[in-house]
């Protein structure tokens, strides 16, 4: 991002050294109560200069690839390397296991956090991590375009075939206990079709085997957007129901390293380079500046 002058032989000698000042800025640590970000995290990672982020990068415009490379781009990818900026290291995102099982490799040391479209809940938290919250995002029903099957609402699911991405609220919170509300209707359950993937989920949609898949709000308004030049898929229903909290999510005994992340967050707020990722990939809506510590449902 720091930016290179060429001038004139007249003011050379002066302006590079302002250039330089300028790009210090840049590469060294934000302040905060007159200790550097970078001080503050853990020795290890001062010694190595990275963060390893564990993400499922394929939620797009969450974290996704630019398509037919290896170059990631998206929302959590932005703000990693915003946040990168301020603390005076790299975030380096680690693509190797699938959602359902990426606190799972967390706990076993295979990076130091986790950014990947992750809510904030109890339930994940009792499995040994923190969260620091910084995104806001509820659930939206993804049908086909044009709405043939009908489908307003959770209600209208029952009886019938649904696509989820397996681990996500969305399978856990959403659809199972739907389960019980259907047969209380004296209706049939739903067929819940889980993918560890869900581009899987997407496709079922797609070729008519599921009649929805249930994806977070900004993911769900992109694929309308994007798939098939809009031609594929319509959010339906009401949009952006079931709100949660996106977060980072810190082994629960790595409180050094979590409140370095959180100040890192403070700082990104403070100084707008926040707003200017979420306005980059349209979701500016989902804002949420308290970095809060376990502050989902």
């Amino acid at each position: 991002m720091a930016g290179r002058i060429r001038l004139s032989a007249v003011v050379l000698v002066l302006l590079l050294a302002l250039s330089a000042c300028g790009s210090s800025k840049k590469t060294t640590s934000a302040t905060t109560g007159g200790r550097s970000l970078f001080s503050k995290l853990p020795s290890a990672i001062q010694s190595s200069k990275e963060i390893k982020v564990g993400s499922d990068i394929e939620y797009a415009p969450i974290e996704f690839y630019k398509e037919g490379t290896q170059e990631l781009q998206g929302l959590d990818s932005d703000l990693a390397q915003a946040m990168g900026q301020k603390l005076g290291v790299k975030f380096t995102f680690v693509n190797d296991t699938d959602f359902a099982g990426i606190i799972s490799a967390l706990q076993a040391g295979r990076f130091d956090i986790i950014m990947s479209a992750m809510n904030d809940t109890a339930e994940r938290r009792g499995k040994g991590v923190d969260f620091i919250d910084y995104f806001t995002a509820g659930t939206s029903i993804l049908g086909q375009k044009g709405n043939p099957k009908n489908i307003n609402g959770l209600d209208d699911l029952c009886g019938k075939t649904v696509a989820v991405q397996k681990g996500t609220i969305q399978e856990t919170d959403i659809l199972n206990p739907q389960q019980s509300k259907c047969t209380a209707a004296g209706k049939p359950k739903i067929d819940v079709l889980a993918f560890e993937k869900d581009t899987d989920a997407l496709q079922q949609v797609k070729i008519g085997r599921a009649v929805a898949d249930l994806e977070d709000f900004p993911v769900a308004a992109y694929n309308e957007q994007i798939s098939g030049g809009g031609k594929d898929f319509q959010v339906v229903g009401t949009p952006g129901f079931e709100v949660g909290h996106y977060g980072i999510a810190v082994p629960s005994g790595k409180t050094q390293l979590r409140e370095a992340l959180r100040d890192a967050l403070r700082a990104v707020i403070a100084d707008g380079s926040y707003d200017q990722v979420l306005s980059k990939w349209n979701v500016s809506a989902g804002a949420l500046k308290t970095a809060a510590i376990n502050g989902g449902s």
